[in-house]
């Protein structure tokens, strides 16, 4: 992979919206997309610690080790989704997820507010509506950060009306009024994909193939954290 420095780029330039939420498309190359594919596909069981020459966004600038130290790779079929979920605090509150190979559908959402205006009981229950929703393309680096990690859940599973994981295509919509059952993406303005854009205007179903990420993360102490 080629070194390349970002840390000097204005990060806020793609923020998206109000949110402490950041989506760049088109981070890695094709050449390195394939790359880290044959890797994944070289490793039975893939322990990713650590890239060479990874790039740097200045996202982890603050964090205790002022980059990522712990990078986690999952696997999506088409068809698999993970429930709103939080990372915790064992954790710098930032993470960056780069996709690769096929596109999803990320949904952040909050916890229900209780009459006290309070969202600190025990059993705390979800919003059912997420407060945003981002289309993440092929060899794109979504990063979450601030309340968008601290107060904020995130997943790939719709929530309303009720819970749908299953999903193998997306109809994605850039006005959901005439299409309520569709998702509306706050980073349609911020695509790279032509074909995907196309689709999208056309009311077209993207269809998702198997999907890998690559989640990077700051733990401050990995030898506490690994043996939880």
């Amino acid at each position: 992979m080629t070194p390349r420095d970002q840390s000097s780029a204005d990060l806020d330039a793609h923020r998206v919206l109000d949110r402490d939420t950041f989506y760049i498309p088109n981070f890695i190359t094709e050449q390195e997309e394939e790359y880290l594919l044959r890797k994944i596909a070289e490793s039975p069981q893939p322990k990713w610690k650590k890239l060479a020459n990874r790039r740097s966004t200045g996202a982890f600038k603050n964090s205790p080790h002022g980059q990522p130290n712990h990078i986690i790779m999952n696997e999506y079929l088409p068809g698999q989704g993970i429930m709103p979920h939080e990372d915790g605090a064992s954790y710098f509150p930032v993470v960056a997820t780069l996709s690769l190979q096929s596109h999803t559908v990320f949904h952040y959402y909050k916890y229900r507010e209780e009459e006290d205006g309070s969202t600190t009981c025990t059993a705390r229950s979800i919003d059912k509506s997420p407060v945003l929703s981002l289309l993440l393309e092929p060899r794109s680096l979504v990063i979450s950060s601030g309340e968008m990690y601290t107060a904020h859940l995130h997943g790939r599973v719709i929530l309303w009306p009720t819970p749908i994981d299953a999903i193998e295509e997306d109809v994605v919509v850039t006005d959901v009024s005439n299409n309520p059952s569709a998702v509306s993406v706050s980073n349609f303005d911020r695509l790279d994909n032509q074909s995907l854009k196309t689709a999208i205007e056309s009311r077209e179903p993207l269809r998702r193939s198997v999907r890998y990420s690559l989640t990077c993360r700051d733990i401050a102490r990995v030898s506490n954290f690994q043996r939880r």
